[in-house]
């Protein structure tokens, strides 16, 4: 009997297993695209960027402003894997199921919230400045 891994990454090492791994991260980015939510933060997230290095006043504003983008997206991500996961047990309802995908969705929500009260407060901000 052998101990191979089911999955064939675990036995890539070095700069292979990084080139792989950064494979497998641009197919979840390839698959987040497909869901409108992860697709129109992405977008507001394009005109939000330049926006940041104008509304942000020093750099740790600048990377505060851009980090919070990239929170609402990364949320938004592991939001939709958690669903992926479920749907693929099954399409019946199941409460549990609901409960867990409703808890993703109130994650997203809060890092939503998040962003906005950041984004709010700056502009608040540099237009009183």
């Amino acid at each position: 009997m052998t101990n191979t891994p089911v999955n064939p990454q675990k036995l890539r090492k070095g700069l292979s297993r990084v080139w792989h791994a950064a494979g497998y991260s641009l197919a979840g980015l390839r698959a987040g695209w497909h869901e409108t939510a992860f697709r129109q933060e992405a977008v507001a997230s394009i005109f939000l960027f330049p926006a940041a290095f104008w509304l942000g006043q020093s750099w740790v504003e600048v990377a505060l402003l851009l980090a919070c983008l990239v929170l609402v997206m990364v949320v938004e991500l592991l939001n939709t894997a958690v669903e992926s996961a479920i749907d693929r047990v099954g399409p019946e309802w199941h409460d549990l199921s609901k409960r867990a995908k409703d808890i993703g969705s109130a994650a997203v929500l809060l890092c939503l919230l998040l962003c906005s009260g950041v984004w709010l407060t700056a502009l608040f901000q540099r237009l009183n400045s």
